[in-house]
């Protein structure tokens, strides 16, 4: 017979996370499938004159666009790093620990190789992100700055404002046009790998834990097993205005 668990609801996610990660989400698809366009341009049968078209144009602005939204997020999901709560921090996403390798190791088995538990162990589940996901988050952040800076410094001979500027020294540095755009394009490949392996995650978990790993990226909670929470006393207090329980404020050290 299965073991009854008591599950309360935590509050994990907070807003700004939330809207962060949406528009992530809307940027990144409106990035990939204008990427697609530019890199291979399909053929537009029109009798209009070449000059009153401009279909090219409305995919390259909203190229351009949804660049500057992921730019700016990105720079506001930094700041937050330091701002948020403790499954916001940049604490969180720090690899090199041994609590994060044991749970490394662990999610390994279970989620990649499949293997089963001979008892399963509820401690183990984490609260916010596990540390394969932590350390996914780490590459992805990287594999961003790589975006930006080859994607402004394609963008910067053509614009006439200041920022794209800033990048026009990565097209030399990297040998010149093509090797900067054979750069952008594979990481676009990569991130539509991350994102098809991260949305296939986020379901096996939310049906295999059933702690609303889905429903939590919209309403900020998930649902953590009384078991979980007091191996994480001392980080959880309950709060009357979530209605369920929060992360204490971490303590600043003087």
């Amino acid at each position: 017979m299965k073991k009854i668990r008591n599950f309360k609801r935590v509050y994990v996610w907070e807003l700004p996370v939330r809207i962060f990660h949406w528009l992530n989400v809307l940027a990144l698809f409106v990035l990939v499938v204008t990427g697609f366009l530019i890199a291979n341009p399909p053929a537009l049968l029109s009798s209009q004159e070449a000059t009153n078209l401009h279909s090219f144009g409305i995919i390259r602005f909203l190229h351009f666009a949804a660049a500057y939204i992921f730019f700016f997020v990105m720079i506001m999901r930094v700041y937050w790093a330091f701002a948020g709560n403790r499954f916001a921090s940049w604490k969180a996403f720090w690899p090199f620990t041994r609590k994060n390798w044991n749970n490394f190791w662990h999610v390994m088995k279970i989620d990649v190789m499949l293997m089963n538990e001979k008892e399963e162990d509820i401690t183990k589940i984490s609260i916010g992100h596990n540390a394969v996901a932590t350390l996914s988050y780490v590459v992805m952040f990287i594999l961003a700055l790589v975006q930006i800076f080859t994607g402004f410094a394609l963008y910067a001979d053509m614009s006439s404002w200041w920022m794209p500027k800033l990048f026009a020294w990565v097209t030399p540095f990297l040998g010149g046009d093509f090797m900067v755009r054979s750069v952008h394009h594979t990481a676009m490949w990569l991130f539509i790998f991350f994102a098809m392996v991260h949305v296939y995650l986020v379901f096996y978990h939310d049906w295999l834990e059933g702690r609303g790993e889905v429903s939590s990226m919209f309403g900020g909670y998930k649902f953590v097993c009384d078991e979980r929470i007091k191996t994480a006393e001392g980080e959880l207090e309950v709060s009357e205005e979530k209605g369920g329980m929060v992360p204490k404020p971490e303590k600043v050290k003087n």
